[in-house]
């Protein structure tokens, strides 16, 4: 899979994933300051400060606080672990996405970040 920053996705996807600034934090897990990496409307990528304890095919609920310039209110979501990438300092984990019980939050920020990636 080839990652393409400069167009704000990646390719080889069922879906389009975008390029975020949101804090992210994983319920129930330790791993620092999270921040939400891309999102798509079937999955994201979070980065974390520190290692996290994030466990493959397990369940999570992920709250997301979308950057302020968005004017989107926080909202949650319910996600399965992919995969977990890291070391001791920092983790990027994978997740596919269950659930959004507040979806139109969740619709409106992925359509947001469309829209920013489409008027670059």
């Amino acid at each position: 899979m080839q990652v393409n920053y400069n167009e704000g996705m990646l390719d080889g996807r069922r879906s389009p994933r975008y390029r975020s600034l949101a804090h992210a934090h994983i319920s129930n897990v330790l791993g620092g300051e999270c921040i939400l990496k891309n999102i798509s409307i079937t999955g994201c990528c979070v980065e974390c400060t520190e290692a996290t304890d994030v466990q493959s095919d397990a369940e999570y609920q992920l709250k997301i606080k979308p950057e302020r310039e968005s004017h989107i209110g926080s909202f949650e979501l319910q996600v399965d672990c992919k995969w977990v990438r890291g070391d001791n300092a920092s983790a990027e984990v994978g997740f596919g996405i269950v659930a959004s019980p507040k979806g139109k939050k969740f619709q409106r920020y992925v359509d947001y970040l469309a829209y920013n990636h489409s008027h670059l």
